[in-house]
């Protein structure tokens, strides 16, 4: 087992041959994305990279969720902090850019909800197996921010344009049914079986060729670097003038605050 993330735990590498298994590992926060895992999801794919013994790797999260997106405390201060939104909106392009550019295989185990930038990871990966019980969803516009991190540069490469425009525009969730039937993952599986399925395809994607395999995957990718360097630009560019605005201030603390009523009625009402 390695943590890349300098010790905190938040993503795991784990498992020996020639598959890894990446987890993210915030499983009491919904695997919400925080400096540390945001920074982490940037660097672990160079590791891989240069890992011989790694033929592919499983992308999934620990807990109930997937990924449940951008951490509260997180997002609030890329609306606050400048330095801090610059550092990490860098960070963010290379998340996509890196994984973009990753040689091996990368098949997303989807155990639960991934939302915001979970979904994104999702997406972008190679293979998509999905829980029948988890969603998909990109509420960017909903905050108030616009959706670069994936949503407008993977979803209508998976999607046609007038769905990938109505689920940005309105943020709403997509079930594991839609999902499939959109094009946006691969296999929906009983929920016991979403890693087993991935760990399978991993193994047998790892025992191919590999000059064939990295250089098909290589190739089917430039399709995606071509249409997503068209507008990754613009769309970080815009992403950022968005969190530094009141809008989005006001929709999270909206957000939050609804989050709390809701948990206190959950407790009112378990209690």
């Amino acid at each position: 087992m390695h943590d890349n993330d300098g010790g905190s735990g938040v993503l795991l590498v784990e498992g020996g041959g020639s598959v890894r298994t990446v987890t993210l590992n915030r499983p009491d926060w919904m695997n919400a994305v925080n400096q540390d895992l945001h920074s982490a999801l940037a660097d672990v794919w160079a590791e891989l990279r240069d890992d011989d013994e790694v033929g592919a790797v499983v992308l999934t999260g620990a807990g109930r969720a997937f990924s449940a997106g951008g951490d509260m405390d997180f997002l609030g201060r890329m609306s606050t902090d400048p330095d801090f939104r610059y550092r990490n909106m860098a960070e963010a392009r290379r998340i996509v850019t890196e994984l973009l550019a990753f040689p091996k295989p990368v098949i997303a185990a989807v155990n639960g909800p991934a939302v915001g930038l979970g979904c994104s990871l999702a997406v972008m990966s190679d293979v998509v197996f999905m829980s029948e019980r988890a969603f998909l969803a990109d509420p960017h516009v909903t905050l108030g921010i616009v959706a670069a991190d994936g949503g407008v540069l993977a979803w209508p490469l998976v999607m046609s344009m007038l769905r990938a425009k109505e689920y940005l525009l309105t943020g709403d969730r997509i079930d594991a049914a839609t999902a499939e039937r959109l094009g946006m993952v691969n296999h929906v599986v009983a929920p016991d079986m979403v890693l087993p399925s991935a760990h399978a395809l991993a193994s047998r994607l790892a025992q191919q060729p590999k000059q064939a395999l990295r250089d098909t995957k290589r190739a089917l990718n430039m399709h995606m670097s071509a249409a997503i360097g068209n507008v990754i630009d613009f769309a970080f560019s815009a992403e950022s003038e968005t969190f530094a605005l009141p809008t989005f201030r006001e929709q999270l603390d909206n957000y939050t605050t609804d989050r709390n009523i809701g948990r206190s009625k959950a407790a009112a009402a378990s209690s």
